[in-house]
């Protein structure tokens, strides 16, 4: 059995994989990177009855990794370059959930957590192509000072009761045809009208509407670049259906699909326990 985990700036991810399969996967948050790889680790083998010496190694990826010097609990670990652990994940559900073809097709990835990666992963290698630090991070920030929550949950609800129209600038407040491909309820500003009237919900659909149009846009050219039309969306910002509705609405104007296997948001710590034996 090896364990991946995958130390994050707000969330660790925990999973156990046995002959090439995912087979257990946890959540945990701690204060620090040390604390929270050894207590995800803790809480899988608890929760599941394993014993340590059931573990042949442990691989560490993400923003606490290196804050981890030496082997956990006496383990083998190795640290994943974190890039290396996001493509070797996508490339795992992508095939096994999306029907790509080993050695032979090419994804785009946006992995989308306190802030955006873009990556390709195929038959060519994994490669950064980019990103962006619009992500989980912008949303939660800026709900810090305009909301009056910065639960994720809590800006969900608000949000699906806004009103975008209260808060971004539309094609349909500066003319009145459509401009190409785009329709008069296209966004010409985040934040760009901001009535005196909007209200915490139409904000918190504000700040949702621009991290993810700004992550689906990105995610869009790197495809194009590349003359691939689909997107794997992977980490937290994958479970966001709001999200995913502006992320469809984008999908209608350029013709490149998002698409969220199951499993998307352990994506890293995935692949990191797959590049153990690389």
């Amino acid at each position: 059995m090896i364990i991946g985990i995958d130390i994050g700036s707000s969330t660790t991810k925990t999973v156990s994989v046995e002959g090439g399969k995912l087979a257990r996967k946890i959540k945990t948050r701690a204060a620090d990177a040390v604390t929270s790889a050894t207590g995800a680790l803790g809480k899988l083998l608890l929760e599941n009855n394993i014993g340590i010496s059931a573990i042949q190694g442990i691989a560490i990826t993400g923003a606490g990794a290196s804050r981890i010097k030496n082997d956990i609990f006496g383990i083998p670990t190795r640290r994943i370059d974190e890039i290396e652990a996001i493509g070797t994940g996508g490339i795992f559900l992508a095939e096994t959930w999306g029907g790509v073809k080993p050695g032979r097709d090419s994804i785009i990835i946006a992995n989308v957590g306190t802030g955006t990666a873009i990556i390709e992963a195929g038959k060519d290698g994994i490669t950064h192509l980019g990103g962006s630090g619009v992500g989980g991070g912008t949303i939660q920030g800026l709900a810090k000072k305009l909301l009056p929550t910065s639960d994720f949950n809590s800006i969900l609800e608000l949000a699906e009761k806004g009103d975008l129209d209260q808060v971004d600038l539309l094609l349909k407040d500066i003319t009145e045809t459509d401009i190409s491909f785009l329709n008069r309820e296209t966004t010409a500003a985040n934040f760009g009208k901001m009535m005196d009237s909007a209200g915490s919900a139409d904000m918190a659909l504000g700040i949702l509407n621009m991290v993810y149009q700004v992550i689906g846009m990105l995610a869009v050219f790197a495809a194009r670049s590349k003359n691939l039309d689909r997107v794997i969306v992977t980490g937290n910002g994958s479970n966001n259906p709001i999200g995913k509705q502006v992320l469809k609405i984008i999908t209608g104007m350029y013709g490149v699909r998002f698409e969220y296997p199951p499993d998307a948001e352990y994506t890293t710590a995935i692949g990191a326990a797959f590049s153990w034996g690389v």
